[in-house]
């Protein structure tokens, strides 16, 4: 058994979809990024790559290559699916946390955890997604960013 750790945060911006765990999240402003930005999946990602000890997506896939300019981070979790597969590991389970001020997300957990395990061919019994705010404090509490945290169990 493997276990990786990931993080991810960024900016709120107005005029780009907001893509949550794979959901789009209807909301007055999405996050900033190369790809979608979806950070639920990029703390996924770096959490799976991390436990198989095979670099962050910004080794596999960096912010500079425009191969992933507006890509969608579900398709991404299927590369890094099929990576830590080579590597010999296989998901047991994962667990999120998300953190915005807003828009509310619980109402779209139970699409999350349906779209991430089909990704990750697991049941969606293994995807563990919590929702929370920061209490006013800090760049999700100002309502400026929304972060993610991810840890992952690997076999």
């Amino acid at each position: 058994m493997r276990v990786g750790i990931g993080y991810d945060i960024h900016r709120l911006s107005v005029g780009r979809k907001l893509w949550l765990g794979g959901v789009e999240i209807p909301a007055e402003a999405g996050l900033e990024g190369h790809s979608d930005a979806d950070v639920v999946l990029h703390a996924l990602m770096d959490a799976l790559l991390g436990a198989a000890a095979l670099g962050d997506i910004g080794h596999h896939f960096p912010p500079d290559d425009e191969r992933y300019r507006g890509a969608a981070s579900l398709d991404l979790l299927a590369r890094v699916r099929d990576i830590i597969s080579g590597a010999g590991f296989e998901v047991e389970n994962v667990d999120l946390v998300v953190v915005a001020e807003s828009p509310r997300v619980g109402p779209h957990i139970a699409d999350m955890r349906k779209r991430i395990s089909a990704v990750l061919g697991v049941a969606p019994d293994a995807i563990g997604i919590k929702a929370t705010t920061n209490e006013g404090l800090g760049p999700e509490g100002r309502r400026e960013a929304i972060s993610a945290r991810a840890v992952a169990l690997l076999r």
